[in-house]
């Protein structure tokens, strides 16, 4: 226990910051500003241990609410000092280059003496940390506070008794009174803690050996209180007012700790074994009686019902949630229903039964520009969009029709609906429907079901918040179906307008009206949506992008996006032109513009990297005052050890500026492209190359990534007359082979294929036709004039044209029947720098939706016979046809 000790005149000051250190209290510090390591290797350190310092309790200018007796400190440069202002409120006032914090000093502290030091040092910053344990001493008060270097130092007069007055005030009747009060609720309460924690008699030597003035400032200290009950025994210099104070203070800490044991008991008497949770929700119902507080229960239901009569439900369905709350009233909470009733109940009050967005007034004007800055092309998807919203305008609460707009990945499906929603003023919710085949995941499941949930829609709308947003039903052509249902079907209701007014979600059990909903669904092919579902929805087509129209998009708004992305600027990185079609050409042949952005963003990286390795960082200035705003800030420990963290006194807030120096931008060229994206893909050559060799034809495919040309090769061996076919084929295209072959043997004297006296062509030898690319499946009928073309390039032996590529379903008669995917095919030979396409006569009016200038860079031949096409698809002609008489 520490004993009387001199103090000199003169103390550094470590400031607490709504902390005080009580006389005969130990608290563990972490000091780690420069003021503070300063401070103890100055006072402390160097004095091996001996030194004292006074701990100063300092208060946040937000929390003086009392008019005490405070210090005010100066701000000038150098050595600094004011008096005591007694009997008011000024403030300490410290004003750094770009705020001002405003703090405030007590006029009291206590001495304090290093029973601990140790010493330490954080890497990787070779920063310097003390950890101290210090003993407070004896209180004294403040009569002048200076400022030397980075700490504060203090004029001092010490405020203990002498051994004198200490007789005199220990003969006072009021004192001795006090006293055994003291001890007696003292006595108390090391009775219960002894009990509690079955530990020995130790802690009452203390009220046998140690004086009580001191014994009351060591008690109080181990208790929580608050800073100004803290700051109350600490200005408590009287004896008998410290007395008092700390009587109160352990009374208090008694009866805690009696109401908690009585809750305890009572909770403990009625413990179930059984049940884990049981413990802490009896635990809480006695605090609650303990309290006067018992019916959070009943205010949390009365709020659920208040929040249901606001939803706005119609009136069957109120009344149906109403008999839902009954029953939830009636039951326990610790019954096993009791959540899943509560979690309904919730469900049916969010969700928006009225709640609708206020739609702005349709602007066709404002929307026809915000499609065009959102979209480069699509202008006949625009234009129904726009004649959409005109309808609309007319008759608000028009049912318009569910688009689904289909095309291949990366050509703005999302995004366009994403547009709708804005030009409407509605909210936006997305359901992915990909890889979805549970019904469930549409209609919900029931509620007899363990984790049962709502449906997609039911809580896309409760996220939403509103009964009519614009709801987009993403990759509907991917739903599946097994044994747990088919999400299709369950898709008919909810995109009939004439039965979503009535939508049953399982788990809701109450009809919900989706008829407010404006439905877009998006797709990659319509083929796998089912006739029934595809009849409900109005489809428009989004094909793949020009190269004039990649280029448009990338300029206006890949570029300027990955720019942000990463970071950058045009000053770091210049993309030109040029370099933007040597990759559309030469690295991306797609529909979309997906992995273009992708080849841009990897330019883009390689340009952060430059960037990076060329940053340069201006040093701090440290030619600053020292001497500013103080943040002082302290933490507590877990356990019955305090652990507080000083922070200085002095530390100034510095204008850290960062600066990139690059001596140029870095401009793409060619040389820069191979480097970052490797050596081109793509050869325009290629087509030559590969069609050099005859039995090979170039045709004109459509996959669910849009138009693709495919090669075609047929190779003649000895063998037995077989047909052998490979590359990943369907049933319908192997079907178009054999119609080809036989009609090849058909014509084998009108072609001059053979000898008149040798017309079985495949006499001693087998055919193999192949399509490249053998990893990907194919399938359906177009494929037959190609097949063909390579068939009678194989037996002619002379090569079909390199420009030229073609498509068409033929029959057995050697007709030709149009096919679907015109557009993309036409697309897909632009893209690959093929000049001419052969091309079914009935198919010319899908020429059409073709752009412009596409068509304008490509030969478009019609044709109606297998004749016309092989006349088209050789150099100079089919010299060996003859007038076939069918």
């Amino acid at each position: 226990m520490a004993e009387s000790v001199e103090l000199p005149s003169r103390l550094a000051i470590l400031p607490f910051r709504n902390k005080v250190l009580l006389p005969g209290a130990f608290i563990r510090i972490r000091c780690t500003s420069q003021s503070s390591v300063k401070l103890v290797e100055q006072e402390l350190w160097q004095r091996e241990e001996k030194g004292l310092i006074g701990i100063l309790p300092v208060r946040d200018a937000a929390e003086m609410a009392s008019a005490g007796s405070v210090l005010t400190q100066g701000s000038d440069p150098g050595e600094r000092s004011s008096k005591i202002q007694g009997g008011t409120s000024d403030a300490h006032k410290l004003e750094g280059k770009n705020q001002q914090e405003v703090f405030h000093w007590h006029k009291r502290g206590v001495a304090a003496r290093a029973l601990h030091l140790s010493r330490g040092v954080e890497k990787p910053s070779g920063r310097v940390t003390y950890i101290v344990v210090l003993e407070g001493l004896c209180r004294f008060s403040v009569e002048e506070l200076n400022t030397r270097g980075i700490y504060c130092t203090a004029k001092i007069s010490p405020l203990e008794m002498t051994k004198a007055e200490m007789e005199q005030v220990e003969q006072d009747p009021d004192f001795i009174t006090l006293s055994r009060q003291f001890k007696s609720t003292a006595m108390d309460l090391i009775s219960v803690f002894e009990q509690k924690h079955k530990t020995s008699g130790r802690i009452r030597v203390l009220l046998e050996t140690v004086p009580l003035h001191k014994l009351a400032d060591i008690f109080v200290a181990s208790f929580e209180m608050s800073f100004e009950e803290q700051l109350s025994m600490l200005d408590s210099v009287d004896l008998k007012v410290r007395l008092s104070k700390a009587t109160e203070l352990v009374d208090r800490h008694l009866q805690s700790i009696r109401v908690t044991e009585k809750i305890t008991q009572k909770v403990e008497g009625q413990l179930s074994k059984s049940q884990k949770e049981f413990l802490l929700r009896q635990q809480m119902r006695a605090i609650k009686e303990e309290l006067g507080d018992n019916d959070d229960d009943e205010d949390d239901l009365a709020a659920l019902e208040r929040k249901m009569q606001g939803a706005g439900m119609p009136s069957n369905i109120w009344k149906h949630a109403q008999r839902e709350l009954r029953r939830l009233k009636k039951m326990q909470p610790q019954q096993p229903g009791y959540n899943s009733s509560r979690v309904y109940l919730e469900l049916l009050a969010e969700l928006p039964w009225q709640k609708a967005s206020e739609e702005q007034e349709l602007d066709l004007k404002a929307a026809k520009d915000r499609l065009d800055s959102d979209h480069y092309g699509l202008v006949k998807v625009k234009q129904r969009i726009v004649e959409y919203l005109a309808v609309r305008k007319l008759k608000p609460d028009a049912r318009g029709p569910v688009l689904c707009f289909v095309g291949p990945p990366g050509v703005g499906k999302t995004s366009l609906a994403s547009s709708i929603a804005a030009a409407l003023g509605r909210k936006f919710v997305r359901i992915s429907l990909g890889g979805v085949k549970d019904e469930a995941d549409i209609r919900g499941h029931r509620r007899t079901y363990i984790g049962s949930m709502p449906g997609r829609l039911i809580d896309g709308l409760k996220r939403v918040g509103v009964c009519n947003p614009v709801m987009l039903l993403d990759e509907i052509d991917k739903t599946g179906s097994d044994i747990r249902g088919d999400p299709a079907s369950a898709l008919l209701e909810v995109l009939d307008p004439e039965q979503n007014k009535t939508f049953n979600d399982h788990y809701l059990n109450v009809p919900f009206d989706l008829s407010k909903v404006v439905f877009v669904a998006t797709a990659n092919r319509a083929q796998p949506i089912p006739p029934p579902l595809l009849d409900r929805m109005e489809v428009i087509e989004l094909p793949g992008y020009t190269p004039d129209e990649k280029l448009r998009i990338a300029m206006q708004h890949l570029i300027p996006r990955v720019l942000d992305q990463h970071g950058l600027t045009s000053e770091f990185l210049q993309i030109p032109e040029d370099m933007v079609k040597l990759i559309i050409q030469m690295y991306t042949r797609e529909a979309g513009v997906r992995n273009l952005e992708r080849n841009l963003a990897a330019l883009a990286r390689a340009a952060a990297v430059r960037v990076a390795e060329q940053e340069q960082t201006v040093p701090l200035n440290k030619d600053v005052d020292k001497l500013t705003s103080p943040l002082l800030e302290n933490r507590l420990a877990e356990g019955a050890e305090m652990e507080m963290e000083v922070i200085p006194m002095g530390v100034n807030n510095h204008e850290i500026s960062n600066t990139i120096r690059i001596a140029s931008p870095l401009v793409v060229d060619e040389a820069l492209l191979e480097k970052i994206l490797g050596p081109p893909r793509f050869d325009d050559r290629e087509a030559a190359e590969r069609v050099a060799t005859p039995g090979v034809s170039v045709g004109l495919v459509w996959t669910t990534f849009g138009g693709e040309v495919q090669f075609v090769e047929a190779t003649a061996m000895v063998g037995k007359g077989e047909l052998h076919l490979t590359g990943q084929l369907g049933d319908v295209i192997k079907e178009s082979a054999q119609i080809a072959l036989t009609w090849v043997r058909a014509r084998t004297v009108d072609f001059k294929l053979a000898a008149a006296e040798d017309l079985n062509l495949l006499e001693g030898r087998d055919i193999h036709i192949h399509f490249p690319a053998g990893a990907v499946p194919k399938d359906g009928p177009s494929a037959g004039v190609t097949l063909v073309t390579a068939l009678v390039s194989l037996f002619s032996q002379k090569s079909a044209r390199a420009d030229t590529a073609m498509t068409g379903e033929m029959t057995l008669r050697g007709l030709v029947l149009p096919v679907g995917g015109v557009k993309d095919k036409i697309l897909a030979a632009h893209r690959y720098g093929i000049k001419r396409v052969i091309l079914p006569q009935r198919n010319l009016k899908d020429l059409v939706e073709v752009p412009a200038a596409v068509l304008s860079s490509l030969e478009i031949i019609p044709v109606k016979r297998v004749e016309d096409v092989l006349e088209q698809a050789f150099e100079g002609g089919c010299p060996w046809r003859r007038h076939s008489k069918l």
